[in-house]
């Protein structure tokens, strides 16, 4: 007994020493840690005096302390920054889907500011502005060196005023001016319409409008044409669609969808993680679907497309869209402020990570630049029908004759269409084919 008991108390003093020595050093490691930041704090506090009492000019204390913290969240990565009172105030209406400005939407990259997409109708797409452009001035005041906030805030004004940006266009020999108009930007969430039976839902943001709209308007296409069996399937254009709520995102998935998983968002905690998931209820019954995507396709409208197109829901036509996967929360501080802070990264239903890669098209397509269309009224068309002393065609009644005649109006509308928006003719063809297959 008395050989267990030192064998007992032995195990013991040997854990209390091995505690110790493992125990002792992290204790230490953290006290250190935590005098270097401490540090670090005063030095901060030195700097920001010496700044105040030295400056060639006075300066604004609580500009000071905003850039210094905005610099702190912006070095962390381009989506992360702070928001001034006045800001924070603009972008919740902004997510209202009503806000004041040139309808732009930029990213920095390098120090400069690069063009994610302009928005539909607003100012800045009626002045040429173009997805990928890269901004270097603003009325002949260089951006670089600026922060994200700073280069916006040069941009803002009052409705009604000029700005002059100058820009960067990758096959453009020279930079170049562009005049925009401010304007008090109110922005349709969706558009929708029909080619021919085709229904297009033009999707231009994400914000709390984007779901009604969509669902509305959708209605009222099926309506028009008499009902989901006269349909034959409905393009989602996404292209130039910068993103918005995640909610939104995850309603429009889930309107197409009846079950699986829409999106899972990862933060540094495992227990962090989210997953949302499609609920019973395919608005049109599945019908075949396209999505379109282009460079201009970021966040909110990859989180659809690749939801989509992981559930084989939908084909996804265009080309690879912009890659933002990275989920943004906005935390509200004292003084009506806000701080925008990434928090996690979201993910398909297949477990894709979109963040820098975005979502690859499952079939490529280049947008063409609209051709002028020569008709020649002199060249006689070249068919059976135009020769000299050719059978006429007696066996069609007047219906069938109607009917071709609509069928080659068809035709003509949809070559037309190709000629304007080669992406969306190519989209409705897929799903003309499709149709042509039969239900099945």
């Amino acid at each position: 007994m008395k050989k267990l008991m030192m064998a007992a108390v032995g195990g013991i003093a040997g854990g209390v020493l091995v505690s110790t020595q493992i125990a002792g050093p992290l204790l230490a490691q953290e006290a250190a840690n935590n005098t270097s930041v401490y540090e670090q704090l005063d030095l901060f506090g030195d700097i920001f005096e010496r700044i105040r009492e030295n400056y060639v000019e006075e300066v604004d204390e609580e500009e000071l302390i905003e850039a210094a913290i905005n610099g702190m969240l912006i070095s962390l990565d381009p989506h992360s920054s702070y928001i001034s009172a006045s800001d924070f105030e603009d972008m919740q209406v902004q997510t209202r889907g009503e806000f004041g400005g040139l309808g732009i939407e930029v990213t920095q990259e390098d120090g400069f500011v690069r063009v994610i997409t302009p928005m539909d109708g607003t100012p800045a797409m009626e002045a040429g502005v173009e997805a990928g452009d890269y901004i270097t001035h603003v009325d002949s005041e260089a951006l670089l060196g600026l922060t994200l906030e700073e280069a916006v805030d040069l941009m803002r004004g009052p409705v009604g005023s000029d700005i002059v940006i100058t820009v960067v266009r990758e096959g453009a020999d020279e930079p170049f001016d562009i005049t925009i108009t401010r304007d008090r930007i109110q922005l349709t969430a969706v558009r929708a319409r029909l080619e021919g039976n085709t229904a297009v839902l033009r999707v231009s943001t994400f914000s709390d409008q984007t779901f009604p709209n969509l669902r509305d308007g959708l209605e009222g296409l099926i309506e028009e044409v008499g009902g989901l069996e006269n349909m034959n399937g409905v393009v989602l254009d996404l292209r130039n669609n910068p993103g918005g709520l995640l909610s939104q995102a995850i309603r429009v998935s889930d309107a197409f969808l009846e079950q699986g998983e829409i999106v899972s968002t990862r933060g540094r905690e495992p227990q962090d993680g989210e997953r949302y998931n499609a609920t019973p209820g395919d608005m049109i019954n599945g019908l075949p679907m396209v999505v379109l995507i282009n460079g201009g396709s970021a966040s909110a409208s990859e989180i659809v497309a690749g939801a989509l197109q992981d559930h084989r829901r939908a084909v996804v036509v265009g080309t690879q869209s912009f890659g933002k996967g990275s989920v943004q929360s906005v935390m509200p501080l004292a003084g009506d402020g806000a701080m925008r802070l990434t928090t996690s990264l979201y993910y398909t239903p297949s477990g894709r990570s979109i963040q820098a890669l975005g979502v690859a098209p499952d079939i490529i397509v280049e947008q063409r630049d609209p051709i002028e269309v020569e008709e020649d009224e002199d060249r006689p068309d070249r068919s059976e029908a135009g020769l000299r002393g050719a059978i006429e065609n007696s066996s069609l009644t007047e219906d069938e004759l109607n009917l071709l005649e609509e069928e080659r109006a068809a035709a003509e509308a949809t070559a037309t269409l190709r000629n304007e928006d080669y992406q969306l003719a190519y989209a409705i063809d897929i799903l003309t084919g499709l149709n042509a297959l039969g239900p099945n």
